[in-house]
């Protein structure tokens, strides 16, 4: 932990920030919530204005929000469905 805090002491407050943020998004993107991912990439950008990569990751992160928000379009339905029927049959 020492020696991650020595690395730490040559960072200047941006840079720290900016670190803090993206490792949160890290961590949010392993356990598939896109949404905070999403806004801590933009509060990394506080820091690094233009950051090509948190840019890209913001668009990652819309692109997986909107493959999720389909796949519940679509899966919703089917389940509502299936309960109607097995209902209609019990």
């Amino acid at each position: 932990m020492a020696h991650h805090s020595e690395h730490n002491e040559h960072l200047t407050h941006e840079q720290l920030k900016f670190r803090e943020h993206t490792e949160r998004a890290a961590n949010f993107i392993k356990i598939d919530l896109f949404r905070s991912a999403r806004e801590e990439f933009k509060a990394a950008l506080q820091y690094h204005p233009g950051d090509e990569t948190c840019l890209r990751q913001i668009d990652v992160m819309n692109a997986n929000i909107a493959r999720d928000r389909k796949t519940v379009l679509v899966v919703a339905p089917l389940v509502i469905i299936l309960i109607l029927v097995i209902a209609l049959f019990v």
